[in-house]
């Protein structure tokens, strides 16, 4: 069964919106865990909308739980990452003033950065996925930049797929491109705006190894619990 990875940086949405203590992200974490999450992902953004420091370093230090720390490809990020040690690094690209990520990394702009980034990711032994377009140029070249990973951006396919537009062609070009990824050694994950209907085709790609969800499953969480939000998620990846 393909993992499933929660990503709670919503639940700090919340929190941050009246400036409380509550909801308590940690609490999220622990409940993901409990119910059957693979990992745990917290976007740790560089202007602090969701997810804090506090956050991140109280998360990396729970037992037992395997943290995917998302961050933008700098320098201030590398220094955070290497002191807060999350099991996982995916580097993402960042807008101050988008509402989501909008897309995967530009990997020509950015490659020397990004190697270097990896470099030393790998050096302390944190695995490092790059967040990427469905590209078969840009999978060769996360290869080359020393990626261990991919997580392949699906939010054009599921927007297509929510408007009922014509989304085959690009759920081809997401398996075609997960097949290729494979071949040359890299491990696939996929993750952004997958809901329970749209993750049921996504499962269908045997090369993917790991879903990565967030926003859906927090919002599920509002009317269900996150327990039982997440549990419909694995019978859905079954």
């Amino acid at each position: 069964m393909i993992r499933l990875g929660i990503n709670i940086d919503h639940v700090a949405t919340v929190r941050n919106a009246r400036g409380e203590n509550y909801p308590d992200p940690n609490r999220a974490a622990i409940i993901a865990k409990k119910s059957g999450a693979s990992s745990i992902t917290i976007h740790l953004r560089e202007d602090r909308r969701h997810i804090t420091d506090k956050d991140l370093f109280k998360i990396a230090r729970l037992k037992n739980i395997r943290v995917n720390l998302e961050m933008a490809p700098t320098y201030k990020m590398l220094k955070i990452a290497l002191k807060s040690k999350p099991s996982f690094v995916c580097i993402v690209p960042e807008k101050r003033k988008e509402l989501t990520t909008e897309g995967g990394l530009n990997l020509d702009k950015d490659s020397f950065r990004i190697k270097k980034i990896i470099y030393y990711l790998k050096k302390k032994r944190i695995r490092t996925s790059l967040f990427i377009e469905p590209r078969i140029q840009d999978i060769r070249k996360a290869k080359n930049l020393g990626a261990d990973c991919v997580e392949l951006h699906t939010g054009k396919f599921c927007n297509l797929y929510n408007l009922n537009k014509k989304f085959f062609n690009e759920f081809i070009k997401i398996k075609k491109v997960a097949q290729y990824a494979n071949i040359i050694g890299l491990e696939v994950h996929a993750g952004h705006g997958l809901t329970y209907q749209t993750a049921k085709m996504i499962k269908k790609i045997k090369n993917i190894e790991e879903l990565n969800i967030g926003h859906f499953i927090i919002s599920e969480a509002i009317f269900i619990g996150l327990k039982q939000a997440i549990l419909n998620f694995k019978n859905v990846l079954k």
